[in-house]
């Protein structure tokens, strides 16, 4: 019996030891690990974004890291209206919008937008329809909630307000709104403001791998680690859980809980402050070793 349960406990020992370690403060990033990247993707409310703005320090942030060669992409579950305004007049190279229904990305030598969906037309129409249904039911049955105010410039997906634009809702109402999605038959992710729901097979991560491949020809699965992901709620941890480097911002951990993997490191700082952080992080391996062979043209 004694030898059973020591055999028992090096196997659990050896388990633990070969899992990845996650939630691990940003100063334990080694700098050798960031020389490799040359893609970064960040979510943008709460990632980027602090109390609802977008503060000058990760705007700069985003325009240092271009200059500096990096290819940045947003991945967001922001409407398909904001993703045309932003893939204008941001400095990145495109961005993923309504949790992975499109992407857009402005072609500067052409002056042309490009416009990709996951889904055709007709269908987001059939889609809608449903759509609007589940909107009237959690409308009705779950005071306090709204439709989030960005709706009418959404192309794919069901946004609903929890705490943007209204009174924070109860943990257990924000469960409710995912339930009456999920009894739809639809797809429901929680962000740090919304539950957006829509029909489909789609995710950020999908888009992801869609968009970097047609617009750039990088195969995400050859090149994991030379790609980075920034998030802060559950809604990323698809992202959190395929990237080897991923990043939490401080204010993830108000989500622990609800996570299933969780990024590998966080943050000191939260919101825009924190991606910064990692920005100049990431700058400053650059300079130490400024053309690493990455696979990645």
């Amino acid at each position: 019996m004694i030898d059973m349960g020591l055999s028992t406990c090096l196997t659990l020992a050896l388990e633990t030891f070969q899992m990845p370690t996650r939630f691990q403060p940003i100063n334990l990033l080694e700098t050798d690990r960031l020389r490799s990247v040359r893609v970064v993707l960040t979510d943008i409310d709460d990632t980027l974004t602090h109390d609802g703005k977008l503060p000058a320090i990760a705007y700069s942030a985003l325009e240092k890291l271009q200059n500096a060669g990096f290819i940045i992409v947003p991945v967001t579950g922001r409407p398909g209206g904001w993703c045309d305004h932003i893939a204008r007049m941001w400095p990145i190279d495109g961005i993923v919008g309504e949790n992975g229904a499109l992407y857009f990305r402005h072609d500067g030598a052409k002056g042309k937008l490009i416009r990709a969906f996951w889904k055709s037309a007709e269908a987001r129409i059939k889609d809608r329809h449903k759509l609007d249904k589940i909107r009237n039911e959690v409308l009705a049955t779950i005071p306090g909630s709204a439709l989030a105010s960005d709706q009418p410039y959404r192309d794919a997906d069901l946004a609903i307000d929890f705490r943007e634009d209204v009174p924070p809702l109860a943990i257990e109402d924000i469960d409710r709104i995912v339930d009456i999605f999920q009894t739809h038959g639809a797809e429901a992710k929680i962000s740090s403001i919304h539950v957006n729901g829509w029909f489909g097979d789609y995710n950020k991560l999908a888009m992801t791998r869609r968009m970097l491949s047609n617009e750039f020809g990088i195969d995400i699965d050859a090149v994991n680690q030379s790609i980075v992901f920034l998030g802060d709620s559950p809604n990323d941890d698809p992202m959190f859980e395929f990237f080897e480097l991923s990043i939490g911002v401080a204010n993830i951990m108000d989500f622990r809980d609800r996570l299933n993997t969780g990024p590998a490191f966080v943050t000191k700082g939260g919101g825009g402050t924190g991606f910064a952080e990692f920005a100049e992080l990431l700058l400053a391996a650059k300079n130490v070793k400024d053309d690493p062979s990455t696979g990645i043209d």
